[in-house]
């Protein structure tokens, strides 16, 4: 896959969909179904595409680095799920495996999971280690710039 495209599944009918970076604002439908790809769910970024949608977004990006194996973070993916449903529009939420990107883990220092950073224009205003729930969650989102 291109690092200016990812590849989204619809959340309706299933069908993949190449979504370039540069239109993750714009709300994009499925190709098949007609229905919008991003209705507030978190999608999931990796080494190779998430500076190029990161970058081209001009929403607040909240990034929940996370793994599998770690108990915490599957408590609360139900609470970033609901944050982003209610952040729909207002912020892109991004889950990052930090074992299968390294890179970004370390760019970010992430010493424990689950850790959620916000970025406003590509820059890290926010951060916060541990589960919270979907409240906090929100919160982060609503804070202002710099903080």
């Amino acid at each position: 896959m291109s690092t200016d495209s990812l590849l989204l599944p619809c959340p309706h009918c299933g069908a993949t969909n190449r979504v370039p970076a540069a239109r993750i604002d714009e709300t994009p439908d499925c190709g098949r179904c007609g229905k919008s790809l991003l209705q507030g769910q978190p999608i999931e970024l990796g080494d190779a595409d998430f500076d190029a949608v990161v970058g081209a977004t001009r929403l607040p990006v909240l990034v929940d680095f996370w793994a599998p194996w770690c108990g915490p973070c599957r408590m609360m993916a139900p609470a970033f799920e609901q944050a982003g449903r209610q952040l729909a529009g207002r912020a892109l939420l991004v889950k990052v495996n930090s074992d299968d990107s390294p890179r970004l883990s370390g760019r970010f220092g992430i010493r424990s999971i689950p850790t959620l950073v916000r970025l406003d224009g590509g820059c890290e205003t926010q951060r916060q280690s541990g589960a919270v729930p979907a409240a906090t969650i929100v919160a982060m989102v609503g804070a202002s710039r710099g903080a």
